[in-house]
């Protein structure tokens, strides 16, 4: 995550296809850079640009310090590592498949998506899982099962039955959901499956059809209206999975308490940060990302249900169970599906990532065809006809090799480019064999019509740099990315954590940093009522009762009666101590924020120096922006930096 999270936002360089005219704000090592490749990279950055002096020289001072880390991990080579170079190519690829396809077809896609996201579909499959790679023999068995398995359900065996007996779908959750996946929309499958569950009709069973999973077979049960997009918050109580009964009881208790309260005008904000157990939300107010129509956040269906039945923004459910624990939803805002207009940037992007963009290749291939005036070889047959006769048995144990060819002719021809039969004997070593023994025919004819296609869109690949600016942007933006990761890694990150000595000697010179305040060792009551809190007094009276014994008997009418944290307090970041003087032992109860609190201190320690592994968390922090500080320092004498001013003052003028 640390690498996309640089990759995306690090300050990366664009180079672009200037005029004469583009003046240069820059130089790195005697490399320019122009005017409008920085006013690029400036405007990337910066939502809410500003031009006067002030922003401008706070601004070139981080743009020079990457712009010294990338020359130097030039310098270094890092572009020419080979798992940096296949990391790059990977996502050269990835960018370049938007520019890979027919725009006409790839609109009708974009409408097709959205008119799909109007509607939900629910739908049960089982799965027969096989190897993309499998070879013929394996993928015919995993066909026929699945076909046998289809046929048993049209004979009138359950959908569900068959899904979770031993032998049936390979999908682990169809032993406990009889393979129903409940509603779904475009994007939140895999484009195959989604084909068939929105081409299937209800109540019918679609013919086996393959994804990159295996084989499936889908009984579609219902269509219905999306029901847009809900954005909700939620007390949760969390309840595991083997949890014993008694403890399940527990929880249904205090959830049942937490919304009593909440009908007794108690604040949600409040019970949330008090009594939550989700993290990820519980700082939030409870808040949980938008789901529904349209977007790939899903929630289980039980969950849902509840939050799509609220009917106004504000609403509270009644506590539900789903496999996690118990619930309480609130609605915070509701929308429909937006309309086209409104979601065509987005749908245009998740259809360019999405597999189904691979269906305008075909189209696309034939107009490259003719704008590269293709010609296909008058002696294109005979030629082929080679490999039919020269194919073995050894093509389907991945052995042949096509070295008994003497000829290299020219099967087909792209702007002015040949392709041939060598080629093509490169492609065929290295294929995919998906055809059945001795149809040697057909499989050459078939492959041949890869290749072609394949060799097409490569040729139209190599040029997008030079065709399209905005694609040659992102490639030198992640080019810069990865090798600034890398570099960063080796001479900061990594290095940090790994020279232990290192580390060890930068502590001991800074010591005096790393030191522990004032802190106070103490057990905190913290009781929803005074009564409640002058109970718990009274129990700290005695030194033979323990924090265990205290929170059964206060909590014995209610779980929310009492919570207790024992840890060793900084009372300055601590709000419920800030400010306040306390003795050695109980302490007399007192309010704070709507919360009554008596805290036993059973010690108060002064300050002192922070031991090496106490500190070594923010040692290492510190450590690495020493290195990187020094790092860098080294590299402005490596690397002469000249900054033209006049043009950098002046960015937004002409």
């Amino acid at each position: 995550m640390k690498k996309i999270f640089l990759i995306t936002n690090l300050f990366f360089a664009v180079q672009l296809s200037n005029a004469q005219t583009d003046p240069v704000v820059m130089e790195v090592n005697g490399k320019p850079v122009t005017k409008s490749e920085f006013l690029q990279i400036y405007l990337k950055n910066n939502n809410n640009p500003k031009y006067d002096q002030a922003s401008m020289d706070e601004y070139i001072e981080m743009f020079k310090k990457f712009k010294l880390k990338v020359a130097e991990a030039e310098a270094l080579g890092y572009d020419t590592i080979p798992k940096l170079k296949k990391e790059l190519e990977g996502y050269r690829k990835q960018l370049a498949n938007p520019y890979l396809i027919d725009s006409a077809e790839n609109k009708s896609l974009v409408e097709q998506a959205y008119d799909r996201i109007k509607t939900e579909v629910r739908a049960s499959h089982i799965l027969i899982k096989v190897d993309p790679n499998a070879n013929p023999k394996d993928t015919l068995e995993a066909y026929n099962k699945i076909l046998g398995l289809k046929k048993r359900i049209e004979k009138g065996e359950d959908f569900a039955s068959v899904a979770k007996m031993k032998g049936g779908s390979d999908d682990p959750s169809a032993a406990t959901n009889g393979g129903d996946l409940g509603y779904f929309t475009a994007f939140q499958m895999v484009y195959p499956f989604e084909e068939k569950a929105f081409t299937t009709p209800v109540g019918a069973i679609s013919d086996p059809f393959r994804t990159r999973y295996g084989f499936h077979i889908v009984k579609v049960t219902d269509k219905r209206p999306a029901r847009g997009t809900i954005k909700v918050a939620h007390i949760m109580v969390a309840v595991g999975k083997e949890a014993k009964p008694e403890t399940i009881a527990n929880a249904e208790k205090k959830i049942n308490e937490l919304y009593d309260k909440l009908m007794q005008g108690s604040k949600w904000e409040e019970l949330v940060v008090a009594h939550s157990d989700d993290p990820g939300s519980s700082k939030k107010g409870g808040e949980l990302p938008a789901f529904g129509s349209g977007t790939s956040q899903r929630m289980v269906p039980s969950f849902e249900d509840a939050a799509f039945s609220l009917k106004k923004d504000g609403e509270i459910s009644k506590p539900i169970k789903t496999e996690y624990g118990f619930h309480i939803i609130k609605r915070i805002e509701w929308k429909d599906v937006q309309p086209f207009e409104t979601m065509k940037k987005e749908l245009q992007n998740k259809v360019n990532k999405d597999d189904r963009s691979k269906k305008t290749q075909d189209s696309f291939v034939l107009k490259l065809k003719q704008q590269y005036n293709y010609k296909k070889s008058a002696k294109q047959p005979a030629d082929l006809n080679w490999f039919v006769a020269n194919i073995d048995s050894s093509f389907y144990q991945g052995k042949w090799k096509c070295d008994k060819l003497t000829t290299d002719n020219e099967l087909f021809n792209l702007d002015g480019k040949s392709f041939t039969q060598k080629q093509f004997g490169a492609f065929l070593e290295k294929a995919f064999r998906t055809a059945k023994k001795d149809e040697f025919t057909k499989l050459v004819a078939n492959q041949y019509n890869n290749w072609e296609k394949t060799a097409i869109l490569e040729y139209e690949e190599s040029k997008l740099m030079s065709k399209y600016p905005d694609y040659k942007a992102l490639v030198n933006e992640y080019h810069d990315g990865i090798i600034l990761y890398e570099v960063m890694s080796d001479k900061v990150w990594n290095k940090a954590s790994k020279d232990t000595a290192g580390l060890r000697k930068f502590f001991e010179e800074n010591r005096v940093n790393y030191q522990w305040p004032k802190r106070f060792d103490a057990e905190i009551y913290e009781c929803n009522s005074p009564e409640n809190a002058n109970l718990v007094y009274k129990m700290l009276k005695k030194k033979k009762n323990t924090s265990k014994e205290i929170i059964e008997k206060v909590n014995a009418t209610s779980e929310l009666n009492l919570k207790v944290k024992t840890n060793k307090f900084d009372p300055e970041i601590t709000p419920i101590l800030k400010g306040r003087t306390f003795v050695v032992g109980r302490n007399i109860p007192y309010q704070f924020e709507g919360k009554h609190y008596v805290v036993k201190l059973n010690q108060e320690l002064p300050v002192m120096k922070k031991e090496f592994s106490e500190a070594r968390g923010a040692a290492t922090s510190d450590y690495q922006n020493y290195l990187e500080k020094t790092w860098l320092e080294e590299l402005k004498l490596k690397y002469p930096i000249k900054i033209n001013y006049d043009v950098l003052y002046n960015l937004n003028k002409n």
